[in-house]
């Protein structure tokens, strides 16, 4: 996926992987780095829990999300757009 730096507010698309609990959306983001000394190619997972106000993506979706301030213990990210939606 892609991460993109806008006036250093962070940026990241991935898939939402999980919608159970309300208001809040799992969401992987996968990037590519390379080793710096072996230059092998490898995928980084890592999850976010993003706030999604109004419930509008649903599991499969692809969403961009931002940096914000913290919402609660583990929610600093929030639901921007759905970027691809699932049917």
């Amino acid at each position: 996926m892609v991460i993109i730096w806008n006036k250093s507010i962070k940026e990241l698309i991935g898939e939402v992987i999980s919608d159970k609990v309300d208001t809040t959306r799992t969401v992987l983001v996968k990037t590519v780095k390379v080793h710096p000394l072996y230059k092998k190619r490898f995928v980084v997972r890592r999850k976010y829990y993003a706030h999604d106000e109004k419930n509008v993506s649903k599991l499969g979706d692809v969403v961009k999300i931002r940096e914000t301030a913290p919402i609660s213990k583990t929610k600093k990210w929030l639901l921007v757009e759905v970027v691809t939606a699932t049917k």
